[in-house]
């Protein structure tokens, strides 16, 4: 028996094995009816589309999106009683978009993918997907993450990474290379929105930064800062535990503005040690939190010239005051999800074991326990994790 053979029989005896458990044709999954409602499902399995695959899921992390839209949704979901205008959802829908997995169906038309692949998955969709006549402009110049009819698998898609398996486009997937294990590869969709955050602010090598917050967003800017020749990394953070975090993650100091500075006095201690190591400010800022207060230190922390990068999803309007930009020609940028470029820059980092990426998984729950292990724990321990897996059950 060839190799490919092999593994084409390990995958259909995994896939009846699974189907035993859950019933022919049957997928587990975690579906969200709204607000504080989400259920553990078997629902019958989607076909498989010519230009599509089909994944057992292996891992899937729990996005802070996820835990909002559990707590005070629908934002990306449609609303109930609506569907997604682009791809037709309606609640409930299967949550989960951090996932890697192993491809165990291929679509008739694809033929870069093959029975057996792990991959990653890009879950955003855009006109490319929908097979518009028309494509917006974002996608003519080949910004398909800020494309007007985005959507994702697991918000706004159809399927989700909590679950056993699911159906996603063949261009969604970017294959693993052979070091970078399938738990690694459900950390990649994070990894990529700091990637992008950091290839979109125009950061240089041998430049200098400040990372507002040491969430999985923040951490993950801070360890891929180190791949693209960050000379000094400083980090803001309140949490104790995400302070050791951030110290064991590579930065050169981390400072937690609810202490004084080492002046005593009034002044921001995260702007006072800024300009105490580096002088005249930080090259760029990276406010992956979103508060007022953030937004502030940012713009006060970088030097003339310098730029803040907004990467935080805000629950309300900031006040800004442009003085503050236009007089020292600052620059405030923002920059949302990643496009593939991105997915294999991290992969290709993660490749070459540049990046302490393991570090940040905190704890991998059971699918069946993902609500108590998972949902409930980050609500309610926040501060001790960084990233929660889910693993569907064996």
């Amino acid at each position: 028996m060839t190799a490919i053979e092999t593994v084409t029989a390990q995958v259909q005896v995994q896939v009846q094995e699974e189907e035993s458990a859950t019933g022919p044709g049957m997928v587990r999954s975690l579906r969200y009816y709204g607000p504080k409602e989400i259920r553990l499902e078997d629902v019958p399995a989607p076909s498989c589309a010519p230009d599509e695959v089909r994944l057992r899921i292996a891992y899937c992390g729990i996005c802070g999106s996820d835990i909002h839209e559990y707590l005070g949704g629908p934002i990306f979901p449609p609303k109930p009683g609506q569907q997604n205008p682009w791809t037709g959802v309606t609640l409930p829908i299967t949550l989960g978009h951090e996932m890697s997995g192993t491809v165990i169906e291929v679509g008739s038309n694809v033929s870069n993918l093959q029975l057996g692949q792990r991959v990653a998955v890009n879950p955003t969709l855009d006109d490319r997907h929908y097979g518009t006549a028309e494509p917006c402009h974002a996608c003519r110049k080949g910004q398909y993450n800020i494309c007007k009819r985005w959507a994702a698998y697991g918000l706004s898609a159809p399927g989700g990474g909590f679950a056993s398996e699911i159906v996603v486009k063949a261009l969604n997937c970017i294959p693993l290379p052979d070091k970078v294990s399938l738990k690694l590869g459900a950390l990649a969709e994070p990894l990529a929105v700091a990637w992008h955050a950091i290839r979109l602010s125009g950061f240089e090598k041998g430049q200098t930064a400040l990372v507002l917050g040491a969430g999985p967003i923040g951490l993950a800017i801070l360890m891929l800062l180190r791949v693209w020749g960050a000379s000094t990394v400083v980090v803001s953070e309140v949490a104790q535990s995400r302070i050791m975090q951030a110290k064991k993650l590579g930065a050169d100091l981390v400072v937690n503005p609810a202490e004084p500075g080492e002046t005593g006095n009034d002044t921001d201690p995260v702007t006072s040690a800024v300009h105490n190591l580096t002088g005249e400010g930080v090259d760029v800022a990276f406010d992956a939190t979103g508060l007022q207060s953030t937004l502030d230190t940012a713009i006060a922390s970088v030097k003339t010239g310098g730029t803040i990068f907004n990467v935080a999803i805000h629950e309300k309007p900031l006040q800004l005051n442009l003085n503050n930009i236009v007089c020292a020609e600052k620059k405030l940028l923002g920059g949302m999800c990643y496009t593939q470029e991105d997915f294999v820059g991290v992969l290709q980092a993660l490749d070459k074991g540049t990046i302490p990426a393991e570090e940040m998984i905190t704890s991998i729950v059971p699918l069946s326990n993902a609500v108590e292990g998972g949902f409930m724990e980050l609500i309610n321990n926040k501060a001790a994790h960084v990233k929660i897996l889910i693993q569907p059950d064996a």
